[in-house]
C-alpha cells in the first residue's frame, strides 16, 4: 500500500530530513490547535453531542478540510461531476471526523507538546509532537504537516504511528473507485457505511 504514496505530497523521508530549519510559527499553530482537539476528546463534563459540535468546529479552525477532500480522491478528482462532489465532500467530513477522532481518543491523552518541525520548503512544515498524559503510559508521537505562513497555517495531513493518514486513504480510496469501474457513489456508500460502525483504533 505505502509503495504508492505520491512524492508531491509528502516527499521522501529523506528531502524532509534534509530540509531546512524550524518553524516557530507553524510550531505554535499545531500546539494551539491540536492542544484544543486533544483538550475537547478529554473532555468528560460535555455530552457526546456537545463533543461531537465542538470537534467539528476544532477541525475547521485546525484542517484545510477542502484541500484533504480533493486530494483523496486522487485522479479523479479531475473527473468528478460538481453533484458527486458535494455528496461525496459530506460522507468524506463525516468519515475523516469519525477516523481522527477515534485515532486520538483511543491514545487517551490530555497533554500535546511540540518538540520540533522540519520546513520542507517555504509554507511547507511536519510538525512534530507528544501526546501524554491521562491514560497513557508514556508519550506517543504524532506528526501534523500543515501548508500556508504567519496566521494562516492549516493541517493537511496527520501521522499516527508512522502512518499519514490522508495518503492512506487517497490509495484506499482511489483502488475502491477503480475497482467499481470509476464510480464515485460505490465509495460514497462505503463510506456513509464505515460512520456507522467503530473506526479501527491506532493500537
Amino acid at each position: 500500500m505505502l509503495a504508492a504514496i505520491p512524492l508531491a505530497w509528502l516527499g521522501s523521508p529523506a528531502s524532509v530530513m534534509a530540509a531546512g530549519a524550524r518553524d516557530p510559527g507553524a510550531e505554535q499553530f499545531v500546539q494551539t490547535g491540536a492542544q484544543r482537539i486533544i483538550s475537547v476528546l478529554a473532555d468528560r463534563g460535555q455530552t457526546a453531542a456537545q463533543k461531537n459540535a465542538t470537534f467539528h468546529r476544532a477541525i475547521d479552525e485546525l484542517a484545510d478540510v477542502p484541500k484533504i477532500t480533493g486530494f483523496v480522491l486522487g485522479k479523479y478528482a479531475r473527473t468528478i461531476t460538481p453533484p458527486q462532489r458535494e455528496q461525496f465532500a459530506t460522507a468524506f467530513r463525516a468519515y475523516a471526523e469519525h477516523v481522527y477522532q477515534n485515532r486520538l481518543d483511543d491514545y487517551h491523552g490530555e497533554l500535546l507538546k511540540v518538540t520540533g518541525s522540519v520546513v520542507r520548503k517555504p509554507g511547507d512544515v511536519v510538525v512534530n509532537t507528544l501526546v501524554s498524559g491521562g491514560q497513557l503510559g508514556q508519550p506517543v508521537a504524532v506528526s501534523w504537516r500543515v501548508l500556508g505562513g504567519g496566521s494562516a497555517w492549516k493541517v493537511v495531513d496527520v501521522q499516527f504511528k508512522g502512518v499519514w493518514l490522508a495518503i492512506t486513504q487517497q490509495q484506499d480510496f482511489v483502488s475502491t473507485i477503480d475497482n467499481a469501474g470509476g464510480n464515485i457513489g460505490v465509495l460514497i456508500t462505503q463510506l456513509q457505511r464505515d460512520v456507522q460502525r467503530p473506526a479501527p483504533h491506532a493500537r
